[in-house]
């Protein structure tokens, strides 16, 4: 997957001139899921019910938005929840159905409380889960989906990406988006290509085929290209059958005459 630069760069405006990071650990901050990426199903978080889950347990067998969150930012991760949450209500799906919604503090030192206020009145119910860890958990997650932040310890704050990834069931990264240029569409068809088109019926299926094309290079997708070629030959193929056999028919009329 390509290294999200926009992203990043969203993620430290305003405040990149006021921080208090070196510009080497600036160039650090970034988002790079590598090849195959898949979360460590095993990690255990504390939910803001008090009690443990794992990370299989939050995505209970169901295509996942995964959102890495400080809950306590005021910047940038509040908006992006929003917007998130405003997104997901228009795709038409429904959590604890069709996804599960995991938004995991990446500040260790956050407290239950600090993700309660942050989730307050925007997600809730069944099929989301907003998840505390400690360090080396959280580590290790963010580590897993290429996740890069630094912590500015002379503003108390994490200098981190504005993005966020679906995940297939089994905990594999499918798509990487960015949190504050999200559009339902995206976040659908992102859902969709994260559930294998086992959501959404057959318009969702037939989306998929659509999701293949890459906007950014005007491109369509390896797999997709196949399909097209296949379609493309076989529509071929049929016209010239259906030219033949015309022209068989016009002789045949010419023989008789």
């Amino acid at each position: 997957m390509r290294r999200s630069i926009f992203i990043m760069a969203l993620a430290l405006w305003p405040g990149l001139a006021h921080a208090g990071l070196t510009e080497e650990q600036i160039g650090r901050i970034g988002f790079d899921p590598p090849q195959g990426a898949r979360v460590p199903l095993s990690l255990q978080f504390r939910a803001v019910g008090g009690y443990i889950v794992t990370l299989r347990d939050a995505i209970d067998g169901r295509p996942t938005l995964l959102l890495p969150a400080d809950f306590t930012c005021k910047q940038i991760c509040g908006p992006a929840l929003t917007i998130a949450s405003s997104a997901l209500q228009q795709t038409g799906f429904i959590a604890g159905r069709d996804y599960s919604l995991v938004v995991v503090g990446i500040d260790p030192r956050d407290t239950i409380d600090d993700a309660r206020r942050f989730t307050q009145g925007q997600i809730g119910g069944t099929g989301t889960s907003v998840l505390t860890g400690s360090q080396e958990t959280v580590a290790a997650l963010l580590g897993a989906i290429g996740y890069h932040t630094e912590t500015d310890d002379k503003h108390d704050a994490i200098a981190h990406p504005a993005a966020f990834v679906t995940l297939a069931p089994d905990g594999r990264v499918v798509r990487a988006l960015s949190s504050l240029a999200l559009q339902p569409v995206d976040i659908r068809l992102a859902l969709l290509e994260a559930g294998d088109g086992r959501i959404g019926g057959l318009s969702g299926r037939v989306a998929l085929l659509c999701y293949g094309f890459d906007a950014v290079h005007g491109i369509y997708t390896r797999r997709i290209t196949v399909i097209l070629q296949i379609v493309g030959a076989s529509t071929v193929a049929i016209m010239a059958a259906f030219i033949g056999l015309m022209l068989v028919r016009s002789r045949g009329r010419g023989a008789s005459a």
